[in-house]
């Protein structure tokens, strides 16, 4: 191929035939049939072997009939200007300035077996023009068909389920390519160093484990105060402390005989290093607190086998409306705040939250359903400044409601994480939600959806047969690799919730995922854990 100004491209068709073109804003062609076809006479050029000369027909050969059909095009199209009207792209004509069109007599032409060729000659210019429209309406004709499959493929591309998305107990299950990495399904070790609380359920003593010591130790009463017992109940992934008081030694029994921890003198520093062992309690007193209650539910029957949730189960669930239409789902963490994902709710600003209403305490949707139930106006909207609507990272939001909620049987707060709470893969937890039953279709229940998903490590999210390398630390997987079970349309913000000590905790938000129940693709979450600190300080302030 040549490149430059009145280029000669010569290509084989997909039929076997050749086409010789000389470009300029859209190619001029010639093909030639196959070899047993009869040679082309090119009318009015005359010569010899290796030259095209006065009056008489020449048989060209296949390499001396492009060239002729080359030294025909660049005469013919001299004085057309390109399609897009760019005048620096007109042939120039040899014959109309004194040039011929050569080729080095050293040369070999392909199919002249190297014998050189002289063109001469003047062909016509209507015929040009007319090879020119021809060929560029066959182009256009191309290019529009082209543009029609492209703008096929993109609605169809459009119209597949958004990333955000609700339990899909539907669906066959499909097989699925071996995913090289091992799930790690045991629970990784304690750091060195780290601090373990709990509350006894017997007698509400605080109780601490310092580092690998294996006993549990209660807390002296002495330099104790409110503010610690806040930090405490949040460490233990509880909104508030709710009441504390010492407790005499005299009143516990012998329980305690490996010793006792006491809060040091100097406790600026994290909660962590605050703390040193002691053989008895100057006071002879130890710490007894309580924390908000959360994450339990009424004990209510389960439909065995079933995927539609029954009143109660889920009662820190709600639905989000938007304009009287369900948006999102989002999770009650206490009278007066929901948490749900910043996707849902970043778009809308502060004219709009009037929009907004909370239901709660539902498990059908429906209008005469939620029609009976009171929404709750949404006075707040808060979401992550960190929030990358791109990578999804940072996709949580709150909620403040105007009024606060009045807890019952069918309407609890979740309990949150505890700090840096990493559920091992494997570990088994639920979603909920009012989101896509199928995940092509737009069909929404009007029922709350439950269903099962095992947690999955973030290292094997992140390989090459699943995300490969999107999930931050900020997010977690849960789900099925091959794809039955997962979050949809409709979902989005609504709890990822793991059994731990007996309560309930939002361990996750419904974030993004490739699809819906698409296999190696599980549903991705929001790692609340990541945001205990943005949590309790917009919270507090607001």
């Amino acid at each position: 191929m040549v490149s430059g100004e009145g280029k000669v491209q010569s290509c084989i068709l997909a039929n076997g035939k050749r086409r010789i073109s000389g470009e300029r804003d859209g190619p001029l062609s010639l093909q030639r049939g196959p070899s047993d076809e009869p040679p082309f006479l090119l009318g009015n050029m005359v010569g010899t072997r290796g030259r095209l000369g006065s009056d008489s027909p020449l048989l060209l050969t296949r390499s001396s009939l492009a060239l002729a059909l080359a030294a025909v095009l660049a005469r013919g199209v001299r004085s057309l200007q390109s399609l897009d009207g760019d005048a620096s792209s007109v042939i120039e004509n040899p014959a109309a300035s004194g040039q011929s069109l050569s080729l080095d007599e050293t040369a070999g032409v392909p199919g002249t077996k190297g014998e050189p060729g002289w063109l001469k000659g003047i062909p016509s210019v209507s015929h040009a023009r007319r090879l020119v429209r021809l060929l560029a309406a066959v182009c256009a004709v191309a290019l529009l068909g082209g543009l029609a499959v492209g703008v096929w493929f993109l609605v169809k591309l459009l119209l597949r389920p958004s990333f955000s998305h609700t339990p899909v107990g539907l669906g066959d299950i499909k097989e699925t390519p071996f995913c090289n990495v091992t799930e790690d399904v045991s629970p990784s070790e304690p750091k060195k160093g780290s601090v373990f609380y709990r509350i006894s359920p017997e007698n509400s003593l605080l109780e601490i484990q310092l580092g690998k010591l294996p006993a549990w130790l209660p807390v002296c009463y002495e330099r104790w105060n409110s503010s610690l017992g806040t930090l405490v109940c949040r460490q233990l992934g509880y909104l508030r402390l709710t009441k504390h008081k010492g407790v005499n030694l005299t009143d516990i029994g012998p329980n305690y005989t490996d010793g006792f921890v006491q809060i040091t003198p100097e406790h600026n520093s994290n909660l962590e290093n605050i703390w040193q062992l002691r053989g008895s309690c100057v006071t002879g007193k130890v710490i007894a607190l309580q924390c908000f209650e959360c994450g339990t539910r009424a004990k209510l029957p389960r439909i065995i086998g079933g995927v539609e949730a029954t009143l109660g189960r889920w009662p820190w669930q709600v639905s989000l409306y938007y304009s009287n239409r369900h948006t999102c789902g989002g999770s009650i963490i206490n009278s007066q705040w929901v948490v749900t994902a910043a996707h849902c709710v970043h778009n809308y600003r502060l004219p709009q939250v009037s929009s907004w209403v909370v239901y709660a305490g539902i498990v059908t949707r429906g209008s005469a359903k939620v029609a009976e139930h009171t929404g709750y106006a949404v006075e707040k909207i808060i979401y992550n400044k960190d929030y990358n609507h791109r990578s999804h990272d940072g996709d949580i939001a709150l909620m403040k409601l105007r009024t606060p909620l009045n807890f019952s049987d069918t309407i609890r707060p979740v309990c949150l994480p505890q700090y840096d709470y990493d559920p091992p893969g494997g570990t088994q937890c639920w979603i909920s939600g009012w989101g896509y039953t199928q995940p092509e279709g737009a069909h929404s229940p009007d029922t709350l959806k439950e269903a099962p998903v095992p947690i999955i490590s973030t290292k094997r999210c992140n390989s090459s047969c699943m995300y490969n390398g999107e999930i931050t630390s900020r997010m977690l997987c849960a789900g099925y690799t091959e794809g039955k079970v997962d979050a949809c349309q409709g979902d989005s913000g609504g709890p990822l919730v793991c059994q731990d000590e007996n309560v309930w905790r939002l361990v996750g938000v419904v974030s993004w995922g490739s699809g819906c129940a698409e296999p190696n693709h599980p549903g991705v979450y929001t790692k609340v854990a990541e945001f205990l600190g943005w949590i309790y300080d917009m919270i507090e302030s607001y």
